[in-house]
């Protein structure tokens, strides 16, 4: 009861600070700042994960930011903080500290540098005459970046095993290259395509071996969470049990989101390309071919991340009827939430 009393003193002094943003909505701790139930209130949400801007956070700021809202939370908040620097507080903490270990991830395999860090594997992936190596290693590089982003923001209420990970990270990988090389055999050796059509229909070929590939790396990376469960938390935050069905949930949504990630930055970049490789400029200035290709990527990517990981917020909720009878009896709510990961 002494941290609530405290957490709404301290809401309140935010709240009536006299230089208070009056654009920012009151701040809550822990809670997104735009609503979680529509689609563009989580699109906005992720927009705040996944800014690159948060990559340049020194050391010195992400320590201030959150002692800000340590000092929100026991009520010692000093005067004239303002909702919006708690918002931001909150924005920088949630960038780059892992929600259930509070530990640093690693800046590449953070979500705000997802699109930095991945856009020129993405630029490889999708290069025109692919020989067999050049597939192999874009493949591998693509895969083995999903395998460290999928576990860096895995659900980590458990501990998971450096075994776990390896097994993962070699299953997802021999997966990818396996469907990327065998659909380039495929297309090699249809003799129907003429070099046109054949040259196109090979720039298509990394969309069903990256989105199958990133089904596998999900399943297989966080494999542990399905053996052991994950926490699911009541309304007021307290650990209500560990659910193997609440677990499935979360592999299922954060799957669903790796199939649809890939669909823009993979399909729509060649189809782009075809048209603009045959305007006048890029055939007068064909050295402009790699830096309009990793434009268009970079574009396609930017749109299609914070579109594929609000399909579903990251703290779910779901009732403890579909949940196993010892979490249903263990709480009085009628629903728990929790971590899906990204």
């Amino acid at each position: 009861m002494a941290d609530t009393a405290t957490t709404a003193s301290a809401a309140s002094a935010a709240a009536s600070a006299p230089n208070a943003s009056t654009d920012a909505p009151p701040f809550q701790l822990g809670k997104p700042r735009f609503q979680q139930t529509s689609f563009y209130g989580r699109f906005r949400h992720f927009l705040d994960i996944i800014d690159p801007r948060t990559l340049f956070v020194t050391e010195k700021r992400l320590r201030e930011a959150v002692q800000l809202l340590e000092d929100y939370k026991h009520g010692t908040l000093r005067p004239g903080v303002t909702n919006e620097q708690l918002w931001s507080a909150q924005k920088i903490k949630q960038a780059i500290l892992h929600p259930d270990t509070n530990e640093k991830i690693f800046m590449p395999f953070r979500m705000s540098g997802y699109i930095p860090f991945g856009t020129p594997i993405v630029v490889g992936l999708l290069l025109p005459n692919q020989t067999l190596a050049s597939t192999v290693f874009w493949q591998w590089l693509n895969q083995s970046h999903n395998a460290c982003v999928n576990y860096a923001n895995r659900n980590a209420t458990k501990p998971s095993p450096a075994s776990k990970f390896i097994q993962g990270y070699l299953g997802a990988v021999i997966s990818a290259v396996s469907i990327a090389v065998g659909l380039n055999v495929l297309v090699q050796k249809a003799n129907k395509f003429t070099p046109a059509t054949r040259l196109l229909v090979q720039r298509f070929v990394p969309f069903p071996a990256v989105a199958s590939a990133n089904i596998c790396n999900v399943v297989l990376m966080r494999y542990g969470e399905l053996e052991e469960g994950i926490d699911v938390l009541d309304a007021d935050g307290n650990l209500v049990g560990s659910s193997k069905i609440a677990a499935r949930h979360a592999l299922l949504e954060t799957a669903l989101t790796r199939v649809v990630l890939p669909m823009p930055i993979l399909v729509l970049p060649p189809i782009v390309m075809s048209m603009l490789e045959k305007t006048a400029l890029l055939q007068a200035r064909p050295r402009l071919l790699l830096p309009v290709h990793s434009l268009v990527c970079l574009a396609a990517f930017g749109l299609a991340l914070p579109l594929a990981i609000s399909l579903f917020p990251q703290m779910s909720e779901i009732e403890t009827s579909q949940l196993e009878p010892e979490i249903a009896r263990a709480t009085s709510s009628r629903t728990v939430v929790y971590n899906k990961g990204l």
